[in-house]
């Protein structure tokens, strides 16, 4: 009887383990920002090397239909985390939306001013009586404003056109005698590769505040949840091991569905964005964060500056 009883304490001990360890499993959501590319790299390494599920975290990436939807979805509950853009957050919640940054993917700015670099224009005041194309308005046209009044020239001195993110190719059929917008680890390599290289200004090198480019978001009402700290740790060692095995890294990227996107421009993208990740996701740069904050105000691009910890902080 005695050999039964233990028999019997065995299978339910791993029965209760199975349970308990399907119960640890958390589904989380995550939206990218735009389609997949190397700016997503730490992502798909923590997904592909298992740091997600050793965390006890089913993690599904996706692409959105519409760039414009993944932070309003999360704001709405519709998903747990959105990939999104320092400016463009403090936007949204400017206009209402209970959105708060919880990590960091890329911690530069990419985004830079491009011109032919066959060209005419030798500097930034040169653009005077041009035409500039962007591709959205506000930020991007805040930014070329202060440029600008750098050197001496005003936005009404130069014609701005919207080039619907056809960036490089407005400027190799001469619509646009340069761009704003354009990121720096992709257009400038699209051109170098179409032997029509570029030149760039880059943003915060003219009195312009450094800021992340790439930012993970959440819901403000769920930032308390542990699954968003297990998300950022393992986030953390996915870049850590993209770091050290970068080589490696990108097989794993460009492995399965994903091997339409080994070419000549996301090699060349997957250089140039390395060294731009956040080796340390998680921690927030308060000053940092509150002087872009106060550079957007003072655009007006945001009306007032709430409390930082209401809009981005550091999980516990």
């Amino acid at each position: 009887m005695k050999k039964k009883s233990d028999i019997l304490c065995i299978a339910l001990l791993l029965l209760l383990s199975t349970v308990s360890g399907a119960r640890a499993t958390e589904k989380i959501t995550v939206l990218l920002d735009w389609f997949v590319n190397p700016d997503h790299a730490p992502l798909f390494v923590a997904l592909e090397k298992g740091f997600f599920k050793a965390k006890g975290l089913d993690v599904e990436l996706i692409a959105p239909s519409n760039p414009n939807d993944p932070p309003k979805l999360v704001a709405a509950g519709k998903a747990d985390i959105a990939i999104s853009y320092q400016h463009q957050h403090q936007m949204q919640v400017d206009q209402g939306l209970p959105l708060v940054r919880i990590a960091t993917l890329i911690a530069t700015p990419l985004n830079c001013l491009v011109v032919l670099a066959d060209g005419d224009i030798r500097s930034i005041g040169d653009l005077k009586g041009r035409t500039i194309g962007y591709s959205i308005g506000g930020f991007e046209t805040a930014l070329l404003k202060v440029m600008l009044e750098k050197e001496g020239v005003s936005l009404s001195d130069v014609t701005l056109i919207n080039v619907n993110f056809s960036l490089a190719p407005s400027l190799f059929t001469g619509k646009a005698d340069g761009v704003i917008g354009a990121f720096r680890n992709f257009e400038l390599n699209q051109m170098d590769i179409e032997k029509r290289p570029g030149r760039a200004f880059y943003v915060e090198e003219w009195c312009i505040p450094a800021y992340d480019e790439l930012i993970v978001v959440a819901n403000r009402n769920a930032v308390a949840e542990k699954k968003l700290r297990r998300f950022v740790d393992a986030l953390e060692e996915g870049v850590q091991f993209l770091v050290n095995h970068p080589e490696a890294s990108w097989k794993l990227f460009v492995a399965g569905e994903r091997k339409t996107l080994d070419d000549e421009l996301n090699r060349r993208a997957w250089r140039d964005t390395l060294p731009r990740f956040a080796l340390r996701p998680g921690a927030l740069d308060r000053n940092r964060y509150l002087r872009f904050a106060s550079f957007l105000k003072d655009q007006q691009i945001v009306r007032d500056i709430p409390p930082l910890e209401s809009w981005a902080v550091e999980l516990p």
